[in-house]
């Protein structure tokens, strides 16, 4: 008889892998937005309290993520901003040839695009070593000299979100519009945000300010900076943002060290 019950739940569960295999992979990032409060036992923050991630800005709107498992990941990589070794993941969006590249380094193992060549939205969704990352689709405008007879390619960019060592950390591309309610509940929770600051290549400082108290992560990242007086940021998203300037061009952050108000870090070693 044992036999019998032990045989049908193998053959259960070997018919269920396949279809547990094609669930789609969940968002810690949307479950905790989601999520009411609850209480977090003291024994778990003090062990998660150890794991770090390290963000450095290579420069324009890439930063590299160095997971504590030692996954290295870059966002809108073109291969020209460099900083120390190869990433194992580079994310990419197509809005200009400093945000992409069609011939990325072979020995890069994990190659995301943030838009689709079949005119379908783009959909990451993957596991790679100790990072979930994910996307969430935006429009961008047309190259100069494109007549296609449309203004935007609709779903053209991608926000990028890495969830590493309890974070969740979001990367907003080539932005050139503003985001809806379903973008934001799309994009969940964030702990740490790029933005892009340049008020004209993507969009206004007023649109992306606006972009950037919604979001409301404990730390903001300008990317895209070129002559954006920073100055001019900073009195858009408002007086309860704090300013943290390193020396440097990299730092290390926890979900436990996270800045009780929220802060913007200015990485000047670039």
């Amino acid at each position: 008889m044992w036999r019998l019950v032990s045989a049908a739940l193998a053959l259960f569960g070997a018919a269920l892998s396949p279809a547990l295999a094609q669930q789609p992979q969940r968002s810690e990032c949307l479950a905790m937005a989601n999520a009411a409060p609850r209480a977090m036992p003291v024994a778990f923050r003090q062990a998660a309290a150890a794991a770090e991630v390290e963000i450095s800005y290579a420069g324009h709107s890439t930063y590299y993520i160095d997971t504590p498992g030692g996954l290295r990941i870059a966002t809108d990589y073109s291969g020209a901003y460099q900083v120390g070794r190869l990433p194992d993941v580079a994310t990419m969006n197509r809005a200009h040839s400093t945000h992409y590249t069609l011939f990325p380094d072979r020995r890069i193992p994990h190659v995301l695009h943030g838009w689709s060549e079949d005119g379908k939205p783009a959909i990451v969704s993957e596991r790679i070593g100790d990072a979930f990352i994910r996307n969430v689709t935006t429009d961008i405008r047309r190259y100069f000299g494109d007549d296609a007879g449309s203004d935007m390619i609709r779903d053209g960019n991608s926000i990028f979100i890495f969830e590493v060592a309890g974070l969740c950390i979001g990367h907003l591309g080539h932005l050139h519009h503003k985001l809806d309610d379903s973008h934001f509940a799309q994009i969940g929770r964030l702990d740490i945000v790029m933005v892009p600051i340049d008020g004209t290549y993507t969009m206004s400082l007023d649109g992306i300010s606006e972009i950037t108290k919604r979001l409301r992560a404990s730390v903001v990242l300008p990317m895209h900076r070129f002559a954006t007086p920073l100055d001019d940021f900073m009195r858009r998203i408002g007086q309860h943002f704090e300013i943290d300037r390193h020396s440097g061009r990299s730092f290390r952050m926890s979900r436990d060290a996270l800045p009780s108000k929220p802060t913007v870090i200015i990485l000047d070693g670039v």
